[in-house]
This record gives structure tokens, sequence and C-alpha cells, in this order.
């Protein structure tokens, strides 16, 4: 009798990667210096464990775009080949021990509790990887909808200012995990806002992690600092003699107070406050 293929996140190689690196990055930026999911990371997902060759295939399908849903439909066809031989008896064998330690270091419902990037694709993959790897599930429809998700992704146009996911932001830094843990998200937020990241700017990351599934929270925050924010550019405006300066402060209370008024907060309006608060300590070092 066969079985329809559902989702699990707890057996999703590329969720559960995610979930450890947002992890190491909540530990390290709560101060814990030897973060649990690091380790979890480097024992389950090392060069030559098959859950490290498994995610390989997830972030190749992540990461790749082709012109066409034709070409995009014959690689994935390559992967799935690729996936059908790796050993299914010690992937399921990995990822029971995986979770197994996860649990040990760490509550499993707040653990999963996180929201992550490409949630949909990640169970896309995992649903037709199973379909191709299990003989006892089958679920026509689901397959196909899953095989039309990838594919629409594999076949979409790249934007070259759109954030990638932590993931997939991973799998081009160095291949071994060492740098994965305290560096991350700094790298990640470095490259685009110096090399030090201010007080204002680190707690912002750590709000975020620490209530990226509370986004209500996330939002009155936002908004309070956006507010504080303004009054204090708005302030440097008015004591500014350049008048284009002036004016481009005053451009940049405007955005802010787009902020304040917003009930929802996507990353556009993080990564705005993280280059006000580097804007702000210009100024008042100026001043």
């Amino acid at each position: 009798m066969t079985k329809k293929i559902k989702h699990s996140k707890v057996k999703n190689t590329g969720v559960l990667f995610e979930l450890l690196v947002r992890q190491i990055t909540n530990d390290t930026l709560n101060g814990i210096e030897k973060s649990q999911a690091l380790n979890i990371v480097k024992e389950f997902f090392g060069k030559n464990t098959s859950l490290k060759k498994e995610l390989n295939l997830y972030n190749t399908i992540l990461k790749e775009k082709f012109s066409s849903p034709e070409k995009a439909e014959k690689f994935i066809d390559i992967v799935l080949v690729e996936r059908q031989k790796l050993n299914n008896t010690t992937i399921k064998r990995q990822k029971y021990n995986l979770i197994k330690e996860i649990r040990k270091h760490y509550d499993l419902d707040n653990f999963f509790r996180t929201k992550i990037s490409n949630y949909k694709l990640n169970a896309s993959i995992y649903k037709l990887f199973e379909s191709h790897t299990n003989t006892g599930l089958n679920n026509p429809k689901g397959i196909l909808l899953s095989k039309d998700t990838i594919i629409e992704h594999v076949s979409s146009v790249v934007l070259k200012n759109s954030q990638e996911s932590i993931m997939t932001e991973y799998s081009k830094q160095d291949k071994s995990i060492r740098l994965m843990g305290q560096k991350i998200l700094l790298e990640k937020f470095n490259e685009k806002y110096g090399k030090r990241l201010n007080n204002n700017q680190s707690t912002l990351i750590k709000k975020y992690i620490n209530n990226i599934s509370n986004t209500g929270v996330l939002t009155e925050h936002l908004t309070i600092e956006a507010n504080k924010s303004r009054k204090k550019i708005t302030s440097f405006a008015n004591k500014i003699d350049d008048k284009i300066t002036a004016i481009k402060l005053k451009e940049v209370a405007q955005q802010l107070r787009k902020i304040e008024k917003s009930k929802t907060i996507n990353e556009s309006y993080l990564s705005t406050m993280m280059t006000v608060y580097e804007l702000l300590e210009e100024l008042q070092n100026v001043n």
C-alpha cells in the first residue's frame, strides 16, 4: 500500500542545516563562545558524511539558474540521479542521530519554531527526493507540484540585489565548516556595513534573530528605533549649512517615517536601519 508524500521539517536536510546555522548565529550574538550547534554541524555535516552530500544537492538546486524551464527540468533530473546514488539507510540513521543530538542541547519546539527563507522550496526538494528514493510513497499530484516549484525557481531570473538565504550564503564560503560559527552572520553584514558593527547594529541583528518568529516584537522595536533615528537625523539636517547634505538627510528621514508607519517588516527596512545607524555614528563623530 502506497502512502502520500508529506513534508517533514524534522527530516528535511536543507531545513535542519539552516536552522542549525541560525542557532549558531543566535548563540554567538548572545555571547555563547562555544555553540553546541556548531559542534553538531561539524559532526553531522563534515566533509564525508552522507548528510553533507545530500545537503550539497539541496544547495545545488537552491543556487543554480538556467535560461529555460526545459534546461531546468533536465538539471533536476540529473540531481535526482545523484540523489539515488546516496545510501538512504545511512542518511536516515544520520538524521535520527542528528535530531537526537539537537534535543540534548536545545528545546525542539523552540528550535523548529524559527522561520527560514526558502522554506517552500526546501519542502519541495525534500518531497521530490523522497518520491525518487522511497518506493512506498506515491502522490503524483504532489510530486508534480513540487517539481513545478523547483523548476520555477531554477529557471527564474536572478536579481542582482536579491538577498540569498543563509544556507546559500554559506555554500559560497569556505568549504570547511570552521568559519561558519562566529563569522557567518557578522561576515554577511560586515561586507555591507563595514568592518565593525556598532552597538545599535548589533542590537538590531540580535532582535532580528531572537524574534524572527515573533514579528510583533521586531516591528515594535524597529518602529521605535526609526522614530528616534528620524528625530536625530532631522536635528542634524537643521544644523548643517550645506544645503545638499541637508536635503539628503531629510530624504533619509522620510524613509524612516515610512518604517514608522509600516505594520509589517521586510528585509529592506532592516537594511535601511543598518545604514542609518552607520550614518548617525558618522554624523556624531563629525559634530
